[in-house]
């Protein structure tokens, strides 16, 4: 997912306070929270993107959803809305997760595959690659995606690695074409 330079910059900036007054951690819970709530309500994405609402209203709502969040986090969601940000804010609690999960050490990984996978079957695929690090912590995202037939898509970062049965057979396709 692309992050906007905008999400980037609110994030660093709540970063930057948070590592000073000693409250990463906290903030990092209820920023996971945030993301968890924004990409379940379909409904709160409508009304913090409405542009006839104005900021008044939309702060008063945000004040009420994120009552039992510590004053940190109200405040930057009240001054996301106040600066007519409100619809970049799921962005920049990612952004914010993403940027304490890379001072952690925490690798995102994402496996993409054609069907349900068993526990032993993801391990050894993670175990397979030099990309994942065997000693380190790892944010796993499974995607089910049946059009890549088989096989499965592993992306670590900005790395990725394509052994799907779609990929293999569209090289082959490719290799027919040229020949």
């Amino acid at each position: 997912m692309l992050t906007s330079k905008v999400a980037k910059r609110y994030a660093q900036g709540l970063l930057d306070f948070t590592n000073e007054s000693g409250q990463t951690a906290a903030v990092f819970s209820e920023m996971k929270d945030v993301t968890k709530l924004m990409s379940e309500s379909e409904d709160l994405n409508k009304f913090f993107k409405t542009p006839y609402i104005d900021a008044k209203k939309k702060a008063e709502v945000a004040k009420e959803i994120f009552k039992g969040f510590s004053p940190v986090s109200q405040n930057l969601v009240t001054l996301v809305i106040r600066q007519g940000r409100e619809s970049h804010l799921r962005n920049i609690a990612q952004e914010f997760i993403n940027k304490v999960e890379d001072i952690n050490g925490v690798q995102r990984i994402t496996l993409t595959t054609a069907t349900q996978l068993s526990k032993d079957n993801i391990d050894q695929i993670l175990r397979s690659t030099d990309l994942v690090k065997a000693n380190s912590n790892f944010d796993l995202k499974m995607n089910i995606n049946p059009e890549i037939l088989g096989g499965y898509i592993l992306r670590v970062g900005d790395q990725q690695i394509d052994a799907s049965v779609k990929s293999k057979l569209n090289n082959i396709k490719k290799d027919f074409h040229l020949n």
